[in-house]
């Protein structure tokens, strides 16, 4: 017994001598990494440790469940670096197995061997250790074999290899580094196609490269391209910095996943990489030709500001919007967003305004902006109907070009809305279309 006591305390102390002698650099250096690549928002579980798992996703084939990453033997505790470099970069795990492309392994394969260098030491010496075992998916079989995997693997994921530049501008090189690869970017704003490959998977690729997805959990990943209507055209480099940054800004404010990417990563971002990202998007061209920049229209303000709710949904917007977003649409900067011109509300797909007239939402406090502001729900309140009228309102009005919204639309995401809720707060008001 006491010799293996001895022994037990000798390899303590080897472990403890071996994790001292890691550069400590290195380890920052891939903490920092790691907050770029937001790691932490799908692998921990809510309420769960960091990095341990257990978050269920949503698929077209049911669900599946982020792995452990920390250094305990349930995770990676032994994983070598080719081995966590195959997981990452190639998408394929220590037994041999495709992984899911819930992974975004296709936008990692351009990360930089150097970098995934600074990540290996992180994960193992700078991440707490969490026994946790990793939770099956509940995909059925014969859906959850893992071999046609290798195949969408073959057909899909690119050449795993260090990225080139490509700019005569290091900044923007510099951002698309970040934005297609480490920030895997497109794995949310740009469309995939019947086999859920992304279309695109850099700005080499084509016009589709973040050019807006489908709904994903309820929310539009909107364009990040240069269109003025619904991507960034209207933008400038520095509200885009601030945005990033701190979840608002003079254009807009933050909601849905992407709420969880400043939470968790963009605002531990420095500002040089901010600014990369930023100047990197803004070099994206429109792909709509005939795309002009927001013209204002005073008409509906002046109605409103005179007492004339009779244009459909004017009223329900005056009883429940106008306070906080005013009846000129302009909001008040960097606290209630601006309605006027803001392209979030212009997208061909109105999830995203219906999702949050219904379900409201609440901007995250950051570093540099520590203030939250709340914007209630009111699916409680509001007919299908009603929510209906005003969402069309406010797509079409102060020079909005949202098409109308059907109280069917409505309907159809409040019920999904309860499939998650309780259903009390959802389905209420619905007897009153």
């Amino acid at each position: 017994m006491k010799t293996f006591v001895i022994a037990t305390l000798a390899l303590l102390g080897s472990t403890a001598i071996y994790a001292a002698d890691v550069d400590q650099n290195l380890i920052k250096q891939g903490e920092y990494l790691a907050r770029a690549g937001d790691c932490v928002a799908c692998h921990t579980a809510k309420g769960g440790k960091p990095f341990a798992g257990g978050l269920p996703m949503e698929t077209p084939i049911g669900t599946i469940y982020s792995t452990n990453i920390t250094p305990d033997k349930t995770g990676l505790g032994d994983y070598s670096f080719e081995d966590f470099d195959q997981a990452v970069r190639h998408g394929v795990a220590k037994n041999g197995s495709t992984l899911y492309p819930a992974m975004p392994y296709p936008s990692y394969a351009r990360v930089n061997q150097a970098d995934m260098q600074a990540l290996y030491a992180y994960f193992m010496h700078g991440v707490e250790p969490v026994a946790q075992e990793n939770k099956a998916s509940d995909i059925p079989w014969p859906l959850s074999m893992r071999w046609p995997l290798m195949g969408w693997r073959w057909l899909f994921a690119p050449k795993v290899e260090d990225y080139q530049a490509t700019s005569a501008d290091p900044v923007i090189d510099r951002g698309a580094y970040l934005v297609e690869g480490l920030g895997h970017c497109g794995a949310c704003h740009t469309p995939r196609a019947l086999t859920m490959q992304e279309k695109s998977l850099s700005a080499a690729d084509g016009s589709e490269f973040l050019a807006g997805s489908a709904p994903l959990e309820g929310w539009i990943a909107k364009s990040l391209r240069g269109d003025h209507k619904d991507g960034l055209g209207s933008w400038s480099e520095e509200q885009l910095v601030q945005f990033l940054k701190t979840g608002r800004s003079d254009r807009s404010a933050v909601f849905g996943g992407m709420s969880d990417v400043v939470t968790h990563s963009m605002q531990y971002m420095s500002d040089a990489d901010l600014t990369a990202i930023a100047r990197y998007l803004k070099s994206l061209p429109a792909n709509d030709p005939a795309d002009q920049p927001h013209q204002y229209d005073e008409k509906v303000a002046k109605a409103l500001w005179n007492g004339d709710d009779s244009q459909r949904g004017a009223s329900v917007y005056i009883d429940n919007c106008a306070a906080c977003h005013r009846t000129d649409g302009h909001g008040y900067t960097r606290v209630f967003p601006a309605l006027a011109g803001n392209p979030v509300l212009q997208t061909d797909d109105p999830t995203s305004l219906i999702h949050i007239v219904l379900k409201g939402g609440t901007l995250p406090a950051t570093h540099t902006a520590p203030s939250t502001f709340t914007m209630p729900g009111f699916a409680w309140r509001l007919s299908d109907q009603e929510v209906a009228d005003v969402v069309s309102f406010i797509r079409g009005s102060w020079g909005n070009k949202g098409a109308p919204v059907k109280a069917a639309d409505v309907a159809e995401l409040r019920t999904e809305d309860m499939k998650q809720t309780s259903g009390d707060d959802l389905g209420q008001v619905t007897q009153h279309n």
